[in-house]
């Protein structure tokens, strides 16, 4: 992966994931977890607005905003009982709300294999993770191109 395409937000989080040893590492994912933001008042109630991520065994539904400006905000949803996907849609919303259209598009497809965990989670959850960052980057790609 390169650092001149990852993003400070996405950088300081794959540092901060790779600063501990393996197994204190699903352990700050869980924290994540507890820090996935809450959808703004307009998606409350809207499942239709969201994209299911079908990579994902757990119900996890990602919607991304682009404003005027150009600057893009993640939104997720992904339930308690599935707290490393969660946690996963933490950190992509975390580090991918505030950043530029251009600045998500040059995200490596290769950002979720970088922090880490790919022994301490299944390969199935960085798949997940994965989908999540291939759909917000579609997104953003129709929602500037329109």
């Amino acid at each position: 992966m390169t650092d001149t395409a990852l993003p400070p937000s996405l950088a300081e989080i794959r540092d901060e994931f790779l600063e501990l040893p393996e197994p204190d590492r699903l352990q700050l994912l869980l924290e994540f977890s507890q820090e996935l933001p809450p959808v703004p008042a307009e998606y409350e109630g809207h499942p239709e607005l969201y994209e299911r991520v079908a990579e994902c065994q757990s119900p996890v539904f990602i919607v991304v905003d682009v404003d005027e400006a150009g600057v893009v905000a993640m939104h997720a949803t992904a339930p308690a009982e599935a707290p490393t996907t969660r946690g996963f849609a933490s950190i992509l919303a975390q580090g991918i709300t505030g950043l530029t259209a251009d600045e998500v598009l040059a995200i490596p497809a290769d950002f979720p294999q970088s922090i880490g965990l790919t022994r301490v989670v299944s390969p199935l959850r960085v798949s997940g993770m994965t989908g999540m960052l291939m759909r917000a980057k579609r997104q953003v790609r129709a929602k500037t191109s329109a």
